[in-house]
């Protein structure tokens, strides 16, 4: 392994919680290698070979998924000692108040020997749960209490398969004493895995939750509801399939898994270098080239990788040193590297898994969101792009070598086997045909590719020769299991707010406070519009984009992008459709904000791992990064008043407009916030420029008629190069 690589890992260790693997060494090491490149091996027979029902597909899925967690994450200390401590406490406190109220509930259907065996599990389990420095073993073994967790993670999910002609089809609907107690087992162990894979903070939101469903009578005002028993809530969510079996989980057990799988193979197969040469070819020759390669590989490489982190850190080591190489601040070309990384989620045709999940929640062909989601790729890599080149404008800064720019002839000779596998696979997703379908003819076709120049012989010696051997086959496949394994967590966790949500209808009572709020800002800034441009409703929805916005981040401090969009989808959607706005623009603008989340302090993961590369400080490189935002944060609002950027109710007039709103007010809040055209921006310029830019995102026509020449003026004026002071 190079130095690079190494770097690689462990950058991706220290910064991204889902990749902090143990290093195993022995026979631990092979059962985990069979169990991975057999999780991979079954999920890609299913994909070209058909899926088993959806109960068991997804039960198989978990089963091995989070028994694979405890097999694989050492337990991460995440907190300092005594929160650590307090935190498991109440955790362990948790699980054995669940067992004590379940059995108050059900003490008199089971016989005692069963009521003691319950209580002296979950006493272990709880027991276990603590912090206790002999339970962690070590990275390179894993310790007894694991394994112990890992067959609890197993067993509930295997239950199901075991009896689940008998309870389902025998018995639907009902619930023994013996469902709920596995069910309460599978609570405290999905908990227990995400908190491994993920933190703490999507657990708590999980058990909060559950609280939410048991006390529903004593919440103060349109917080309460009826309430439901614990036997109720453990059935629900536990068997049903709005639960810990909901569409989540769904979504990842065929879609997510079977890309992610995709993605590893390609990256095996040098996919990822060829990116890099392409966008140093596109743009490597122009001021601060390095920068603007950063940003074009990283969107290139993000729709494979589907990962922040690990596209940051995967191009970043190539891009930002020769970022800093031609003048660029440690700070800010670990930002740029940040921000553009974090696109690759919304860029078609592989998005990351959120975009799986939207396409199955919404009911809509996947082929459909990858049209949809071009112009907002587009518009949030212009704004990264443009902000780039105002800042190497700034510094003077000018472009690589061209001795160091590859030929595009040589590239596509040396490399153009590489790019069937992505053809034919997009050519699939556009025909319509399942996504996990065409997930498996890319890898077949990746592995297969990766030959070509040795099946050629002479032919193919200037051809890049990574064929993908038994060994390479196996890595991958252990590779795509693991990269697989905390988004499977995560997404169980949800299941249990998305069931008490069905439970209680706690999306509505939440989307009837934001409309709420919301309208009466709107009337509060009414009193200031002298010239009534706008009216009561453009601005009740704009504060209501404006409260999801903020719980997106907050959200996303927290939680991955993944989990993000599935809470706020359920929770807060409601509310913005209320108000009239388009499902698919709802839904696209949580998705767009949830990414954005990754690289906004004070938890800017991306922006970290890159400062690491970069060596700047990560809080100021994540306050970078967020400026590097802030042009592409207009592009969401602007898709919800005018739904034509989504190819929604779609008009050329609308859409042009739109499209130059959202054009020119990327470019006016994107010199406010670099300082810079060709001078410095003056203050009274700054504020005008944000009042423009912000009033742009309504796309109505009579401000536009006033707010885009006014921006291009002040462009224009600040184009004027600075008079030579030699």
């Amino acid at each position: 392994m190079t130095t690079s690589q190494l770097e690689v890992d462990r950058l991706i260790e220290q910064f991204d919680p889902e990749a902090s693997f143990r290093r195993l060494v022995g026979w631990s090491a092979k059962l985990v290698l069979v169990l991975c490149v057999g999780l991979s091996a079954w999920h890609y027979y299913t994909a070209g070979f058909g899926l088993k029902n959806e109960i068991e597909h997804r039960a198989i899925h978990l089963s091995v998924v989070l028994g694979l967690c405890f097999l694989v994450f050492p337990r991460q200390k995440r907190l300092p000692g005594p929160w650590e401590w307090a935190v498991s406490i109440g955790l362990a406190t948790f699980y054995m108040f669940l067992g004590w109220s379940l059995l108050d509930t059900i003490d008199d259907q089971i016989p005692g020997a069963m009521r003691y065996a319950f209580m002296v599990v979950l006493m272990a389990l709880a027991g276990l749960s603590l912090p206790f420095q002999q339970f962690d073993g070590s990275k390179t073994q894993i310790p007894w209490r694991d394994w112990v967790f890992a067959a609890l993670a197993s067993g509930f999910s295997l239950y199901l398969l075991v009896f689940f002609e008998h309870i389902y089809i025998e018995r639907p609907g009902q619930h023994t004493p013996l469902d709920l107690m596995v069910g309460v087992i599978a609570f405290a162990m999905v908990i227990e895995a995400t908190r491994r894979t993920m933190g703490i903070f999507l657990p708590l939101l999980a058990v909060g939750a559950i609280f939410y469903g048991l006390l529903g009578p004593y919440l103060p005002g349109g917080l309460s509801h009826r309430g439901y028993s614990l036997a109720r809530i453990v059935g629900h969510i536990y068997k049903g399939t709005e639960g810990i079996y909901g569409i989540p989980v769904g979504v990842v057990a065929t879609f997510v898994f079977h890309f992610v799988l995709f993605g590893v193979m390609a990256q095996l197969t040098g996919l990822g270098q060829l990116f890099v040469n392409l966008a140093t070819i596109a743009a490597g020759r122009f001021s601060g080239g390095p920068a603007k390669v950063s940003v074009v590989s990283s969107g290139l490489f993000g729709m494979i990788s589907g990962s922040p982190i690990a596209n940051t850190v995967t191009t970043g080591v190539m891009t930002i040193p020769l970022m800093k190489k031609v003048g660029f601040s440690p700070r800010f070309a670990g930002a740029v590297e940040a921000s553009a990384s974090c696109g690759g989620q919304v860029t078609p045709p592989i998005m990351g898994a959120a975009a799986f999940i939207m396409a199955e929640t919404l009911g809509i062909p996947y082929n459909q969101l990858i049209l949809v989601a071009i112009i907002p790729a587009a518009l949030h890599y212009f704004a990264i792009l443009y902000m780039v080149h105002l800042e190497a404008r700034r510094l003077k800064l000018r472009g690589i070598d061209p001795a160091d720019i590859p030929s595009l002839t040589w590239v596509l000779k040396s490399s153009w086997h590489l790019f069937f596998p992505l053809i034919v696979m997009v050519t699939l997703l556009l025909m319509q045909y399942t996504p996990f379908l065409a997930a498996f003819w890319g890898i077949t076709l990746t592995v297969a590719c990766s030959w070509i120049p040795r099946l050629l012989g002479p032919l193919g010696k200037n051809m890049v020769d990574m064929a993908v051997k038994p060994r390479a086959l196996i890595q991958g496949f252990e590779m795509g299991a693991k990269a697989a394994l905390s988004i499977g967590a995560a997404c169980a966790c949800v299941g249990f707010l998305l069931g008490i949500t069905t439970l209680t209808g706690m999306g509505f009572k939440f989307s009837a406070w934001v409309i709420d709020v919301s309208g009466v800002a709107a009337q509060m800034l009414m009193v200031l519009d002298v010239f009534n441009w706008f009216d009561v409703k453009q601005l009740t929805i704009l504060f209501g984009l404006f409260f999801t916005a903020i719980a997106c981040i907050i959200m996303g401090a927290g939680v991955p992008t993944t989990p993000t969009y599935i809470i706020l989808a359920a929770i807060v959607a409601p509310a913005l459709a209320s108000l009239g706005v388009p499902q698919l623009a709802t839904h696209f603008f949580i998705f767009y904000f949830g990414v954005l989340a990754d690289v906004t302090p004070p938890v800017a993961l991306a922006a970290f791992a890159a400062s690491g590369i970069a060596g700047s400080e990560p809080m100021r490189t994540g306050m970078t990064a967020f400026r590097l935002s802030m042009g592409k944060a207009l592009v969401p609002f602007v898709f919800v008043y005018t739904p034509a950027l989504l190819l929604i109710d779609f008009t050329w007039t609308a859409f042009l407009l739109a499209t130059a709103c959202a054009v020119v007010a990327v470019m006016g809040l994107g010199a406010a916030y670099t300082g810079f055209v060709s001078r410095p921006i003056a203050k009274p310029s700054f504020l005008l420029l944000n009042v423009l830019s912000l009033s742009l995102v309504f796309a109505n026509p009579l401000v536009a008629s006033v707010a885009i020449p006014g921006v291009l003026l002040i462009l224009f004026w600040h184009s004027r190069p600075l008079p030579n002071t030699t």
